[in-house]
């Protein structure tokens, strides 16, 4: 029996080059044991990284990194590389399981080539890089490696197009685990499974028609095979697809049953798969809440399509769901463009469009919200979660350029409820009317309610809801940030000093009625869950410029920024009750 590897000594891939196949193979056994012992108490992308173990030590093994390059997408399935990489010690000690990101970062490693969270760039990217090293001469192989549904996205398609035209070293690696986050969607699916069937032989080859060599290697988790493919197409003077059946989740039976669930996961129970930690009388969020709420609207109305770009969980669509749901549920795969304009058509159609984005991967289809819904008036209605400062907090993931990004596009209505009963009502008046393209923001995470909520029939046009009326100070508190407003006149009514409290509900067009009414404040206050620069805050500044009332903008800087403690950031942009108390006491 061979004995244990001491995976504290491999510090960079020269160490793993020494091995033989055998040695190999043990490696990746003990790696995965690693990172499901950490994956187990630490969370993170279980699914992803446990399928790719043996296709990255083949990759460093064959391929002389860093000198050769690889572009690894989306890059959730990188925790193996970067085991090789100088970094295994993040991976096998608690104590330092917080010192990488769980992307690629230049910042901690020359092996690490971009910050990468979103999908479907690398062949772009590597494709680029191939025609720098062409013009300078250069000799190194450029590898990029795609899947996890990544090849659904229109730049990916774009980057393999650009890609067969090199005529020079240019090596694809198609990660094909049968899976996105959820099932894959899409044409180009249908054909891996073709070609899965038959070891590679089918045509139509997708890959072939555009100009690659192409390669498959059946049993993608073994090494041997691997290093054989990986060794024949090394230095290659063409462009040249090599496409890899892996299993996604190898080697934990849970994520192997249970792909989608364990695409992703926090702390959990190895045997059981059951979450550690969990609060079962936690209070319910927004992607629960509206996959209830669709459901329901979809039922009572034949035309309402709710519409996912990859990502169904987020709009609280389980797999029952999406089934009780049928032909009125549409997944596009990882395709946020094309989400969008498939829900243009829709509304052009008749239909009554609803799609669901995370914050930060709405930003990948600025031009069809732009263009193909407000230029072109369809009345789809569009809903954002984790658009907040409270919600993924990677620098890849950020939630809180959505303000500014959509809100000053012409005809785009942007509001922001601040409870789950105004959220309703947006939704239900949004699906309802036919005339404007609406987006919703959903408050942070957790559904909150407020009964005493004014709502409206109509939000087609700015009213702002004076929620208390008081003197010299108006803070005006968008989404989230109302209720952080609302705490803050509370702690100043203590003082015995009595402001106006205002909730907007439209981040897009200003109630210029109401502000007029403020012009002879001392001070208006406003706080937003996003970036001050070009965000509502400075809308209202700008509108009362000319007035003698002083206008203070809180919110957040733009700035990358990289896991930040969310209570510090808060503190720091003076964003707590306390401080805007104190704000509003010192203007």
């Amino acid at each position: 029996m061979m004995k244990d590897i001491d995976l504290s000594a491999i510090k960079t891939p020269a160490d793993i080059r020494k091995m033989n196949v055998e040695e190999l193979t043990q490696l990746a056994a003990e790696m995965r044991g690693a990172l499901m012992d950490k994956l187990s108490v630490h969370g993170g992308h279980v699914g992803p990284n446990l399928g790719m173990v043996e296709a990255v030590i083949a990759l460093h093994y064959v391929f002389n990194t860093p000198e050769d390059k690889i572009v690894f997408d989306v890059s959730h399935q990188t925790y193996p590389h970067k085991m090789i990489t100088g970094r295994m010690q993040a991976f096998t000690d608690p104590a330092h399981y917080d010192d990488v990101t769980g992307y690629t970062n230049p910042a901690e490693s020359d092996y690490d080539l971009y910050s990468l969270g979103h999908t479907s760039s690398a062949v772009a990217l590597a494709a680029g890089l191939a025609k720098a090293r062409d013009l300078q001469g250069g000799k190194e192989n450029v590898v990029a490696v795609i899947g996890d549904g990544s090849l659904s996205g229109g730049v990916a398609f774009e980057g393999l197009d650009y890609g067969a035209t090199l005529d020079s070293n240019f090596i694809v690696i198609v990660n094909d685990n049968q899976m996105s986050i959820a099932e894959n969607h899409g044409g180009i699916y249908d054909n891996l499974q073709l070609l899965r069937n038959t070891n590679g032989t089918a045509e139509p080859n997708l890959f072939r028609a555009m100009g690659y060599a192409y390669h498959y290697v059946n049993y993608g988790n073994d090494i041997k095979s691997l290093i054989e493919m990986f060794r024949a197409v090394k230095d290659t003077d063409r462009p040249v697809v090599v496409h890899i059946n892996t299993m996604k989740g190898l080697g934990l039976a849970v994520a192997e049953a249970d792909k989608e669930t364990f695409h992703f996961s926090a702390p959990f129970d190895l045997k059981t798969g059951a979450l550690l930690n969990e609060q079962h009388d936690a209070p319910e969020d927004y992607s629960e809440h509206f996959g209830k709420k669709m459901l329901s609207m979809m039922k009572e109305n034949g035309n309402v399509v709710t519409i996912t770009a990859g990502t169904p969980g987020v709009l609280g669509f389980d797999k029952a769901r999406r089934e009780e749901a049928g032909r009125q549920f549409v997944d596009v795969g990882i395709a946020e463009q094309a989400a969008i304009d498939v829900a243009s058509g829709l509304a052009k159609g008749g239909m009554r469009p609803v799609v669901g984005f995370v914050s930060s991967f709405l930003q990948r289809a600025y031009d069809q919200f732009s263009q193909d819904i407000a230029l072109n008036h369809q009345a789809a209605t569009f809903v954002v979660f984790y658009g907040t400062m409270f919600g993924m907090n990677d620098e890849t993931h950020l939630g809180f350029f959505d303000i500014a990004l959509l809100s000053n596009i012409p005809g785009l209505l942007y509001l922001a409820p601040t409870c789950k009963e105004e959220f309703d009502s947006m939704l239900a008046w949004s699906v309802r009317q036919t005339e404007l393209p609406v987006v919703i923001r959903t408050p942070g995470c957790v559904a909150v309610s407020n009964p005493a909520m004014q709502l409206l029939d109509d939000y087609s046009k700015p009213k702002y809801e004076i929620a208390r009326q008081g003197e010299g100070v108006a803070l005006i508190g968008a989404g989230l940030m109302f209720g952080i407003m609302q705490q803050a006149a509370d702690l100043l009514a203590k003082e015995g000093v009595n402001v106006t409290l205002i909730n907007p509900r439209n981040l897009s067009t200003l109630d210029t009625d109401t502000l007029d009414t403020l012009k002879g404040y001392k001070a208006v206050i406003t706080a937003e869950d996003g970036i001050v620069d070009g965000g509502f805050g400075q809308k209202v500044a700008s509108y009362l410029g000319e007035s003698p009332v002083k206008v203070i903008n809180l919110g957040l800087p733009k700035e990358f920024l990289n896991r930040y403690n969310y209570a510090a950031l808060q503190q720091k942009c003076g964003l707590t009750p306390e401080q805007i108390a104190q704000t509003a006491i010192n203007a």
